[in-house]
C-alpha cells in the first residue's frame, strides 16, 4: 500500500525537531537527556515499524522547487526500511548506552542534539526518493558526523580526525553530485521521460533508456566512477579508508552508531539503490558495474582485514574490520548474479547486529579497564562475564563461523565469487581466491578480539569494574539479536531481507533462503579453508601482526599520501598567499578583474555564443559628439596629474552617459544617472580631501603593460556582454503583462493587489513586480552603511579597544 505521508515525514523530521529542543531538555534534566533522546529514537522506531507492518511501498512527493521539477520526495521499499530500522533501532540502544558511558563527559547537550540530527539525516538518506533530497541528507550526515567525531574539541587528535573525515566524505559527495547531474541530463535525453527527472524510482523505471544514452555519449563509466566515489568515501573503501580509524577518537557510542549501523552504511546503501539502474536484467557477469564495484569491494575487504590484524587498539581493530565488512557488501552488490545481491542485502543486517555490539563491548572495556591497548588486555571474563558472552557471540559471527549469522552472508559471497569465476574463467578465478584470503584475516582478528576475555591477565591491568546496566543491556540485546538471526535466518529473510533483495535486483525480484550446509560444495570448501587456515595461523598472530606493521612504511600507507597531500596544500597556500594578499588595492583589483574576464569569456565560449549581426546601423550626429567627448574624457582620466583632476574628468564620462540617455528618449534613466553621478563626485571630492594631492610613483613598465592589457580585456568583455545582452529578444508576453498591469485598473475597489497602480512603468517594476529584489538591494546598502559608520566611529580607537 502507499505510505502515509504524515508518518514518513514524522520519521525523517522528528529527530531534527527533538534535536532543536535538546539544549532546553538538558537544562531541565541534565545527563538524563540521554533517555529523552532514546525515547525519541524509540518513537521513530515505532513509526518505521508502522510503515513495515502496513506493507507500505511507494513514493511520497512534496513540492519543493516546482519550476525545476524538484520535489522533496521520500520513497519507501525494503532497502529503505532496513536502513531506517538500523538507524532508529540501533539509535535507541546507543542513546541508552550513552546514558552510562557519557556520565561526567563535557558537551552533552551538543552531543545528544547532534546525535539526534545525525539519526534524522540518516533516515533522510534511507528514505530519499529524489536525487536532490538524497544529496542534501547525504551532506547532513557528513556535517553532523564531523561534529560528533570532533566532540573533544580540545584534543588535537579529535580535530585531526574530524577534519579528515569531513574532507574525504564531503569531497566524495561533490563527485557524486556531478554524477547525479549527468544522470538528470541523461534522463532528459531519453525521449521516454517528459523533460528531466530527479526522481530515483522514475530513473530506475527507465533504466534501459538512460543506460543507452550514457553508453552512446561515453558517460556510463564516468557516471559509475563518480557515484562510486561518493559510496567509496562514505563507506571507507580503499584508498579512502584512512578516515575511519582516526574517527575512533569520537566517544565509543558515536563509533558504534556511525561506523557500524548508520553513516558507513550510506555508501553501501547508495550502491544497492543504484544497482537496478546500472545493472540490466540480462547483464553479463563481467561488465562495467562488476569490474568497478566487485574489484573495489574485494580489495577493501582484504586490505582492511590485514590492517585490522596490524592494529594495537581494540577500536582501531574494529574500525578496520568495519571497512573490511563494508567491502564485502560492496563486492556482493557488484556481482551480477543473484547470490551477490542476496549476500549484500543479508550482510547489511548481520554486520550492523554484531559490529554495534562489539563497539559497545569495546566501550565497556575502555571504560571499565581504563585501556584499549590489545597487549594490555586479557582474562577479562573473570571481571566481565556477561560482556564476555556477548563478545564471543558477536566475534564468532564477525569471523563467519558456522552457525552464526555472519557465516550465512559470507557463504553467499563465496557462492557469488565462485559462480562468477566459473562463468568467466581464466583470470576471474582470482576473485574467489581473494575472497578466501581476506576472510582468513577476518577470522584472525575476530578470534583475537574474543581472546581478550580469556587467558591470563597482563601485569598492570588493575581492577576492572562492572559496567552499569545502561551500558550492558544494549549490547546484550544486540547479542541476542545475533543469536536469533543465527537460529532462524530464513525468518528474517522472509520478513525483511527478501524485500531488500527486491530493491537491489533489477526486474522481477524473488526472495531467497539459506541453509546450514549438509554437503560438500565449492563454496563450503572455501569456508572450510578459511576456518582451517585461520585456526592454524592464529598461534602466529603476533608474528603476522609485526610483519604487516613492518611493511606499512612510507608510500605503502594510505595515510602517507593523505598527510603529504594536505601538507602540500598548506605549504602551497603559505607560499602563494603573500603574492596574492599584498595589502595593495592594485593587486586585489587585478585578480578580481582577471577572474571576471576569465569566467565571462569562458562562459561565452562554453555556451557557443556568437556575435550578433548588424543589419542596420544609424547613429545621429549628437550621439556621435557625446560619445567622442566621453572617449576624450576617458583618456584624460589616464593622464590626469592628480586625484582631483582624475575624478573630475571621470565625472565627465558619467555626465555624457546621462546625455546619451536623454538623446535615446530615456529621461528617467538620465535623471537617475545625473543624481548618482553628482553624489559620487561629491563623495569622491570629500574623500580626496583626506588623501595626498598627487599620485605616487608610477609602477614599473611590466606592471603598466599588464594593467593596460587587463584594462583592454575588461573593456572588451564589457563591450561583448552589452552586445550579447541587448541582442536578446525578451518574451513579448512579459512586456504585455507589465504594460497591462502597471497602471490603475478601469474598475477597482478601495484596495487592489493585481495591478501596480502607477504611471511610471519602470518605478512600478522596481517597487511592485520585483519589490523583494529591491528590498534586498536596499538592505545590502543599509548594512554596508552601518558597517562604514561603525568603522568611522572606531577610527580613533586602538587595536585593543
Amino acid at each position: 500500500m502507499q505510505p502515509t505521508p504524515e508518518v514518513v515525514l514524522a520519521v525523517v523530521f522528528l529527530p531534527f525537531l527533538a534535536a532543536a529542543f535538546t539544549p532546553v531538555v538538558y537544562r531541565l534534566f541534565g545527563e538524563r537527556t540521554a533517555y529523552f533522546a532514546a525515547a525519541v529514537a524509540l518513537v521513530t522506531l515505532g513509526l518505521v515499524t508502522d510503515l513495515y507492518l502496513a506493507g507500505a511501498h511507494g513514493t511520497v512527493p512534496l513540492e519543493w522547487i516546482p519550476s525545476l521539477g524538484i520535489s522533496l520526495a521520500f520513497h519507501v521499499d525494503g532497502l529503505a526500511l532496513l536502513i531506517a530500522f538500523l538507524a532508529s533501532g540501533v539509535g535507541v540502544l546507543i542513546l541508552t548506552y550513552s546514558g552510562g558511558y557519557m556520565h561526567g563527559e563535557p558537551g552533552q547537550a551538543k552531543y545528544y542534539a547532534t546525535l539526534l540530527a545525525f539519526m534524522g539525516s540518516m533516515l533522510g538518506v534511507a528514505l530519499a526518493g529524489d536525487l536532490v533530497a538524497l544529496f542534501v541528507f547525504w551532506e547532513l550526515t557528513s556535517l553532523s558526523s564531523f561534529i560528533l567525531i570532533g566532540h573533544y574539541t580540545g584534543e588535537k587528535a579529535s580535530q585531526y580526525a574530524a577534519r579528515k573525515s569531513m574532507l574525504i566524505t564531503v569531497s566524495g559527495g561533490l563527485f557524486m553530485l556531478v554524477g547525479f547531474l549527468l544522470l538528470v541530463w541523461a534522463s532528459g535525453q531519453t525521449g521516454a521521460i517528459e523533460g528531466t527527472t530527479y526522481s530515483i524510482p522514475v530513473l530506475v523505471e527507465h533504466a534501459d533508456a538512460i543506460r543507452e544514452v550514457l553508453t552512446a555519449s561515453g558517460l556510463l563509466v564516468p557516471v559509475l566512477v563518480l557515484v562510486g566515489l561518493g559510496a567509496a568515501t562514505k563507506s571507507a573503501q580503499v584508498p579512502f579508508h584512512v578516515w575511519l580509524p582516526n574517527a575512533m577518537e569520537a566517544p565509543t557510542p558515536v563509533s558504534a552508531f556511525l561506523h557500524s549501523a548508520t553513516m558507513v552504511k550510506a555508501g553501501v546503501y547508495l550502491v544497492g539503490r543504484f544497482r537496478p539502474l546500472f545493472l540490466p536484467e540480462d547483464a553479463a557477469v563481467l561488465g562495467e558495474w562488476t569490474l568497478i564495484f566487485a574489484v573495489l569491494g574485494l580489495l577493501t575487504m582484504t586490505v582492511a582485514a590485514m590492517l585490522a590484524v596490524s592494529a594495537t587498539d581494540i577500536k582501531e581493530l574494529l574500525a578496520y574490520s568495519t571497512a573490511s565488512h563494508l567491502g564485502l557488501i560492496i563486492a556482493a552488490f557488484g556481482f551480477a548474479n543473484s547470490y551477490g545481491a542476496e549476500a549484500g542485502a543479508f550482510h547489511i543486517l548481520n554486520h550492523a547486529s554484531f559490529k554495534a555490539a562489539l563497539f559497545m563491548v569495546a566501550g565497556i572495556i575502555a571504560h571499565e579497564a581504563g585501556t584499549r591497548n590489545i597487549d594490555r588486555l586479557g582474562g577479562l571474563r573473570k571481571h566481565l562475564p556477561v560482556t564476555a558472552v556477548i563478545a564471543v557471540v558477536a566475534s564468532l559471527s564477525m569471523a563467519g563461523f558456522p552457525p552464526f549469522n555472519g557465516f550465512y552472508s559470507k557463504e553467499l559471497l563465496f557462492e557469488s565469487t565462485y559462480y562468477a569465476a566459473e562463468h568467466m574463467g581464466g583470470v576471474a578465478w582470482i576473485l574467489p581466491v581473494v575472497a578466501v584470503f581476506g576472510s582468513v584475516f577476518t577470522f584472525l582478528y575476530s578470534i583475537k578480539f574474543a581472546s581478550l576475555f580469556f587467558g591470563d591477565e597482563p601485569d598492570g591491568l588493575g581492577h576492572v569494574h562492572r559496567p552499569p546496566a545502561a551500558m550492558l543491556v544494549p549490547p546484550a540485546i544486540l547479542g541476542a539479536l545475533v543469536l536469533a538471526i543465527s537460529a532462524q535466518p530464513n525468518l528474517f529473510i522472509e520478513g525483511l531481507i527478501g524485500d531488500v533483495y527486491g530493491s537491489v535486483v533489477p526486474g522481477e525480484a524473488h526472495s531467497f533462503s539459506v541453509h546450514f550446509p549438509t554437503k560438500l560444495t565449492p563454496y563450503v570448501i572455501m569456508s572450510l579453508i578459511t576456518i582451517v587456515v585461520g585456526a592454524a595461523a592464529f598461534p602466529f598472530y603476533d608474528r603476522i601482526h609485526d610483519a604487516i606493521n613492518a611493511a606499512l612504511r612510507g608510500p605503502v600507507r594510505a595515510n602517507w599520501w593523505y598527510d603529504n597531500f594536505v601538507e602540500g596544500l598548506t605549504t602551497t597556500s603559505v607560499a602563494v598567499t603573500p603574492k596574492i594578499q599584498t595589502g595593495l588595492l592594485r593587486t586585489y583589483a587585478t585578480w578580481g578583474l582577471f577572474g571576471f574576464v576569465a569566467l565571462a569569456l569562458g562562459g561565452y565560449a562554453a555556451a557557443g555564443v556568437s556575435m550578433p549581426g548588424f543589419s542596420t546601423l544609424s547613429v545621429s550626429i549628437p550621439i556621435v559628439l557625446v560619445l567622442l567627448v566621453a572617449l576624450v574624457a576617458a583618456f584624460a582620466v589616464d593622464v590626469a596629474p592628480s586625484h582631483v583632476a582624475g575624478v573630475l574628468t571621470l565625472s565627465i564620462v558619467g555626465f555624457m552617459v546621462a546625455i546619451f540617455y536623454i538623446l535615446a528618449d530615456a529621461p528617467d534613466l538620465a535623471l537617475t544617472q545625473l543624481v548618482v553621478e553628482t553624489l559620487v563626485l561629491v563623495i569622491f571630492l570629500l574623500v580626496l580631501d583626506r588623501l595626498p594631492a598627487f599620485y605616487g610613483d608610477a609602477p614599473d613598465r611590466l606592471v603598466s603593460v599588464r594593467d593596460g592589457l587587463l584594462s583592454l580585456a575588461v573593456g572588451g568583455t564589457v563591450f561583448l556582454t552589452v552586445l550579447l545582452s541587448t541582442d536578446a529578444s525578451p518574451d513579448p508576453l512579459l512586456q504585455e503583462f507589465f504594460v497591462a498591469r502597471a497602471g490603475v485598473p478601469a474598475e477597482h475597489g478601495p484596495f487592489f493587489a493585481d495591478y501596480g497602480g502607477g504611471s511610471n512603468i519602470v518605478n512600478v517594476i522596481l517597487v511592485d513586480f520585483r519589490g523583494i529584489d529591491t528590498m534586498g538591494e536596499i538592505s545590502v546598502v543599509v548594512m554596508a552603511s552601518l558597517a562604514i559608520l561603525t568603522l568611522i566611529r572606531m577610527r580613533t580607537r586602538g587595536e585593543t579597544q
